[in-house]
């Protein structure tokens, strides 16, 4: 399905700021759908043709919808039209006609022009049209509570003709809520209720006020009720701001051990400020799971933080065996443990400064290689060079993934170059060595680790350009310990898969492929 952009785009003339302002009206337009109890489409003109045609749909929670199919991207013309067309050429709300049947389903249309005002603040040209369609198969007296829904629609209907709604967004804030089915109050231009809902009135019983809302004044008792008189006189004076017909940011209240959170949106059909419209939401147990999920993360952050410090322990410990050893080979082995405990500290590292169960992996690939050609035992001096990137990966992969390139990047190092023979006299006593050719000389000893995700999987290569692997070699089961610890891990905690060869251009290749979806799902889970 295309989006409205696209639709706009290949469809219409409009400018990129007139598709910006629809955009808007359809992040904000579930306010105006459920208060309406109706179904909203918007609808911009066609070129050419007297058609129209439908970029987006919005269906009421409040109410059935008028539509059992999605209209984005039909395009009508003719009669169906008419009603979109007055709005367009008029710029005025239309609301004649007699009911249109869908079906079974009949239902009432409405036509709401949109305007983007101009830089100057006038309102500007119809830039399109919101279909405002009501499913009458359910058609009753309505309620108080509908009768206030559907007079602040109308406010917020004439807003949209105006080009005053929606109200310019604040950085961070999201369209989510709260929404109408949370808590709604109306207020009249001197900021006193003139209407409360029941969830509303919920809202507010919840943070220790216990008697009716009408007839209150908001802004005051917002002031009384917050436990924190800072975090009142902001409540306070977003509600006045909305008075004022400016949009304020949300604000949240706490009180009696109680979170609430309000939205003010001013109402000024035709520009002339009449009051307020404030959305409440009680949102006291997600605050309390936020909470708990804060303590639960800074938990995991000291537990990496201790595993990494106990790794740095034992790794200590083994260093400290390692000096008290005589036999060589022992030592060797005690030092790989070394380096081996040391990778996963890495990882624990920086788990332990994470917010969550992933780390942002080049940095440890960059660190691990640097600690390789520093502790190798070779006496040739090998640049590293990473290219791609690994991205974000979950612990359980890190954890893994870094002891797999740990091994091959010292492998690489150490077998890869081996010492330089001894130097001899080519001419034998007296003579002279002839001149080697300009720029024949080998190439610069090098290690790249290259990375790229590609359909969920992670490819990842390193390669070297020392001199390849042993002509015997067995590439399923020769190898160090080393390259068996490499093999078990990637097979098995990775479920990958890896390949060992020698290069195009000489030296040693080490392929991996690590499913990336499994894995995650797996440190999900």
């Amino acid at each position: 399905m295309s989006t409205l952009r696209d639709l706009a785009e290949e469809h219409t003339r409009l400018r990129p700021a007139d598709i910006d302002h629809l955009h808007r009206i359809a992040g904000d337009w579930q306010l105006l759908s459920d208060l309406s109890f109706a179904d909203l489409l918007l609808w911009v003109p066609v070129d050419g043709d007297g058609a129209f045609l439908c970029v987006a749909q919005v269906r009421p929670t409040t109410a059935p919808t008028a539509y059992l199919d999605d209209q984005v991207g039909r395009i009508v013309g003719g009669p169906e039209v008419a009603h979109l067309e007055v709005a367009h050429r008029q710029g005025r709300i239309w609301r004649e006609g007699d009911p249109v049947w869908y079906g079974d389903v009949p239902a009432r249309h409405e036509a709401i022009p949109v305007r983007l005002r101009t830089t100057d603040g006038e309102a500007g040209e119809v830039i399109a049209v919101v279909g405002r369609d009501t499913n009458l198969s359910t058609a009753r007296t309505p309620s108080q509570l509908e009768l206030n829904y559907l007079t602040t629609a109308d406010d917020l209907a004439q807003m949209i003709a105006d080009g005053t709604f929606p109200p310019p967004r604040h950085p961070g804030e999201t369209t989510s809520a709260p929404r109408v089915g949370d808590g709604l109050v109306r207020l009249d231009a001197g900021g006193k209720v003139t209407y409360a809902s029941p969830n509303a009135q919920s809202a507010y019983r919840r943070l220790g006020y216990a008697s009716h809302l009408v007839g209150e004044d908001l802004a005051a008792l917002h002031r009384r009720l917050a436990s924190d008189p800072l975090e009142g006189t902001d409540a306070a004076n977003g509600i006045l701001a909305a008075l004022r017909g400016e949009a304020p940011p949300r604000r949240e209240i706490d009180a009696r051990g109680a979170t609430m959170l309000t939205r003010a949106l001013p109402l000024m059909p035709a520009g002339v400020p009449i009051g307020a419209l404030v959305l409440v939401r009680d949102i006291t147990e997600v605050r309390r799971r936020d909470r708990a999920l804060i303590t639960k993360d800074a938990t995991i952050r000291e537990i990496h933080h201790r595993v990494k410090n106990n790794l740095q322990t034992v790794a200590a410990l083994l260093r400290l065996q390692a000096r008290r050893v005589s036999m060589p080979e022992a030592r060797i082995a005690l030092e790989e443990s070394v380096r081996r405990v040391a990778s996963i500290a890495l990882v624990h590292e920086t788990l332990s400064m994470s917010s969550d169960e992933a780390v942002e992996f080049d940095g440890i690939v960059d660190r691990v290689a640097s600690a390789a050609t520093e502790v190798a035992a070779t006496e040739a001096t090998v640049g590293m060079r990473r290219e791609g990137s690994f991205g974000v990966l979950p612990a359980e992969v890190a954890t893994s993934l870094v002891m797999v390139l740990n091994e091959l990047l010292l492998n690489a190092v150490e077998h890869g170059f081996p010492p330089p023979p001894e130097p001899t006299d080519p001419t034998g006593p007296g003579g002279s060595a002839p001149a080697e050719p300009e720029g024949a000389g080998p190439a610069a000893p090098e290690v790249v680790v290259s990375a790229h995700r590609f359909r969920k999987m992670l490819h990842v290569s390193v390669t070297d350009n020392g001199r390849g692997l042993p002509p015997d070699f067995d590439a399923e089961r020769g190898g160090n310990l080393g390259l068996q610890i490499v093999r078990a891990l990637v097979t098995g905690e990775l479920r990958g898969t890896i390949e060992l060869r020698d290069g195009a251009k000489g030296g040693t290749e080490a392929t991996l492929v690590v499913p990336l979806a499994r894995n995650e799902s797996r440190s999900a889970g």
